[in-house]
């Protein structure tokens, strides 16, 4: 057994940033992972939507391999010529003019953020030092000392201040209280169309309509973190889709990148991301040309619409599946698509240790808050595939 030892190794030499499961993995394909001792186990976290298309998607793999063997990084001191057809391609999957390139999640939140509050200054004309921006309690957008600023996690914030002003915090889905807290201050209203950290929380039927009036009413922008949600996971390209409205500017991430590189961006029209000028913002590795050669199959892969279809029809057969364990040692299941948050019920278990119970059997998903567990399949996923995962998780409320 191989496992053991490559545990105990990365406990002697990695910082405590996360809580892994006691699996070692060395190889992916699709849906399917393997450990280091030959054991395969289902992904149902898939790299947090980072890997929406699998593990080794052909067409990816083919682009990287093809790049790899041309020019991976020139900065963006030089045009390369992967360049403008990455740019163009998100632009107009996203139907915005611009695209920002940057690495990972975290870096295009804190994008969003300079953008909003310079667009504030120079277009809405907020006086200097003024601009806020609204966000909703339970939020996840990030690590960095920023966004941790606006969170109400105490695992995510408590201990790194002095934080970040600039922000007020109002409850998810509540849009008296948005509308309360928008003042002319007021530059932007970040949201996520579904909270994932939260544990799939999706919003009351009509939020984000009404958030949509508000910030047009209010001449606020609206910033979709989309992060998570987007790209396919939830049955359209943007979760946001669902509720019938477009932002102002999209956050993009996790599934940009294929799975193999990390790739991230803001898109937004010409009058919002256009405020930026040469010097003010920028990334060494943002836009490079190993990303840009991923991220183009990644957008191809989208205009076909097959992985929104997939995910649509196999959602509502994972979530009619997880429907039936509901009273039986499941208390509430939410979310879209290939998507779902899984609430345990506290008396049997934990969300931790139904996941390490899941690992036993194979399956691979993450606990977030108490005795909530998140499934997130990769779209490659089978419909045979999900009934099996399922069938684990009924197995382990049954005899744990």
């Amino acid at each position: 057994m191989r496992t053991p030892e490559a545990l105990d190794e990365a406990e002697r030499y990695t910082a405590h940033n996360y809580h892994p499961l006691p699996v070692v993995i060395s190889e992916g394909d699709g849906a399917w992972v393997t450990d280091v001792d030959g054991r395969r186990y289902l992904d149902f976290l898939a790299g947090y939507s980072a890997l929406n298309f699998g593990h080794r998607h052909p067409a990816l793999i083919a682009a990287a391999h093809a790049q790899l063997d041309r020019v991976t990084l020139t900065s963006r001191a030089f045009v390369h010529d992967q360049f403008a057809d990455f740019c163009r391609g998100l632009a107009a999957l996203c139907g915005k003019d611009l695209v920002l390139p940057m690495n990972t999640g975290a870096e295009a939140v804190e994008t969003a953020i300079k953008v909003a509050r310079k667009w504030g200054y120079r277009v809405k004309g907020v006086a200097d030092e003024q601009a806020e921006i609204i966000v909703a309690a339970d939020n996840f957008h990030g690590r960095t000392t920023t966004i941790v600023s606006f969170s109400t996690d105490p695992d995510a914030r408590a201990d790194f201040g002095p934080y970040t002003p600039g922000f007020k915090i109002v409850p998810y889905g509540d849009l008296e209280a948005l509308a309360a807290a928008i003042t002319p201050n007021t530059v932007a209203v970040l949201l996520e169309p579904i909270q994932g950290e939260a544990g799939v929380l999706v919003p009351p039927t009509g939020f984000f309509a009404g958030v949509r009036e508000l910030c047009t009413a209010g001449n606020v922008l609206f910033i979709a973190d989309e992060i998570q949600s987007g790209l396919g996971r939830t049955g359209k390209t943007f979760a946001i889709e669902h509720e019938g409205v477009a932002p102002d500017m999209y956050v993009l991430g996790k599934a940009l990148g294929g799975g193999i590189v990390p790739v991230s961006a803001v898109a937004a029209d010409r009058e919002v991301l256009g405020v930026l000028k040469p010097g003010e913002h920028g990334s060494t590795f943002g836009g490079n040309p190993l990303a840009c050669a991923v991220g183009i199959e990644v957008v191809k892969l989208l205009e076909t619409g097959e992985f929104q279809r997939r995910s649509a029809e196999l959602g509502e057969r994972l979530h009619a599946a997880l429907a039936r364990l509901i009273g039986r040692g499941v208390v509430a299941v939410r979310g879209r698509g290939l998507w779902a948050g899984v609430d345990i019920d506290p008396a049997l278990m934990t969300g931790r240790t139904a996941c390490e119970r899941l690992a036993e059997r194979g399956v691979l998903v993450k606990d977030t808050h108490g005795s909530t567990i998140r499934l997130a399949p990769p779209l490659v996923v089978t419909g045979d595939e999900l009934d099996h995962a399922v069938a684990q998780l009924s197995a382990i409320l049954v005899s744990p």
